[in-house]
């Protein structure tokens, strides 16, 4: 099993202290899974609120933070009827799930990553049960949620889209599937964004009818509180530090799910041929490889963030949040962590997702993370000279080095 090991002084590299907790968990089932399964044995209760149902309870029990929330008008879930820009539907997520909650709504809608790669998806019905129960989808997420907007697997995706005053989008305008690379200029129509941020961003404004200049070039903005009545939910904001972590983590998810689904498919394929007709042949050796090997570069490609988006004028968001997630991170003996924030001209201070330390990421096929951290370790060397990693300067390189560790294999 290939980890990333080494050390700075006396302590441990911040992705060995995330690797040990993550792969004892290796082959366990997802959270949402395992949770239902403690739920139906009785080791543990949701308690229903009266008003926000089991959002509360089941927040606390999959320990995502509720300065996470995110609030999106468009109706672009299974529950548009109920979504309008008076009634936005509100995200939660940690570095794993993701919760859907709309006022009203009968279901709270659940999707996770999964030890095989991917997103599984779940929902829970917004009534008292003894036990209470997450019931998995039948496959109907998928009409969106397995797509190339999600690599092709099932995944996680934020849209940007031109909503109407009801939050019915113009499809006719298209939309944009927001991640780390997405110009800001065009992120987060059909979303409402609190905080401070100085960059113009579709946020906050309904349109076009007539008006799509306007709204393509961010100028329709108004403040959430002209919507809807923000005490309707857990907390009144839309965290713009949450939507720019979310964007990146999306990305991420759906690239450590391509890359695991598509080695697992390959590997698979040529244990058979070998199974069948001995040895495997060079041409189904090389065929092998590049399958593994193509995803596997663009999970590196988003894993340093390459081509992300420049940001500038973000001061917070006013949730908690930002200090909520980066408290969350393991720290080495100079005090960095890969969840550092930096919101000056990039998201992050030390540019590599902190997801290279998740569940998700240690239960990828070996032959991944070899391939992933050997193309790390040549990056950071000073090796490759592609030029999608020239974002890279020394420090950035030699802090990544040292975070990730001094035993990143170059075989």
């Amino acid at each position: 099993m290939s980890a990333i090991l080494g050390g700075i002084g006396a302590s441990p590299p911040i992705v060995a202290i995330l690797f040990a907790a993550s792969t004892a968990a290796i082959g366990a089932a997802d959270p949402v899974a395992d949770l239902d399964r403690r739920l139906a044995a009785g080791e543990l209760h949701l308690r229903f609120d009266a008003r926000w149902g089991y959002l509360p309870s089941l927040l606390r029990e999959l320990d995502i933070p509720v300065s996470s929330q995110l609030l999106v008008f468009s109706k672009t879930s299974a529950q548009f009827r109920l979504i309008t820009p008076r009634n936005p539907r509100a995200i939660y997520f940690n570095d794993e799930t993701y919760v859907g909650w709309v006022p009203g709504a009968p279901l709270l809608e659940i999707s996770t990553a999964t030890p095989a790669g991917g997103a599984a998806f779940y929902t829970l019905a917004q009534r008292p049960a003894s036990p209470p129960r997450l019931v998995p989808d039948d496959g109907s997420c998928l009409q969106c949620h397995e797509s190339h907007r999600t690599l092709g697997v099932p995944g996680h995706l934020t849209r940007s889209v031109y909503p109407a005053p009801d939050g019915l989008p113009h499809f006719r305008h298209g939309t944009v599937n927001v991640d780390h690379a997405t110009d800001v200029s065009k992120r987060w129509g059909g979303w409402f964004v609190t905080g401070r941020v100085d960059m113009v961003h579709r946020g906050n404004a309904i349109g076009p009818d007539g008006r799509f200049d306007a709204f393509a070039l961010g100028s329709l903005s108004r403040p959430p509180s002209q919507f809807f009545d923000a005490t309707k939910y857990l907390t009144p904001h839309s965290d713009v530090v949450a939507h720019l972590v979310l964007g990146h983590q999306t990305r991420v998810h759906n690239a450590i799910g391509k890359a695991s689904i598509e080695a697992r498919a390959a590997i698979a394929y040529q244990e058979e041929m070998e199974r069948l007709f001995g040895e495997a042949t060079e041409s189904v050796r090389a065929s092998v490889e590049r399958r593994i090997k193509r995803p596997a570069e663009e999970l590196v490609r988003d894993l340093l963030m390459s081509g992300a988006a420049p940001l500038h004028g973000v001061t917070g968001g006013g949730s908690g949040f930002t200090d909520e997630f980066q408290s969350r991170g393991a720290r080495d003996a100079l005090g960095r962590s890969l969840r550092d924030l930096d919101l000056g001209s990039r998201l992050f201070r030390y540019p590599c997702s902190y997801l290279i330390g998740s569940r998700a990421f240690a239960r990828l096929p070996a032959r991944v993370r070899n391939y992933v951290n050997r193309r790390i370790a040549e990056i950071l060397a000073g090796l490759d000279t592609s030029g999608a990693f020239d974002h890279l300067d020394t420090g950035d390189r030699r802090s990544l080095s040292e975070l990730l560790s001094t035993r990143l294999s170059l075989r």
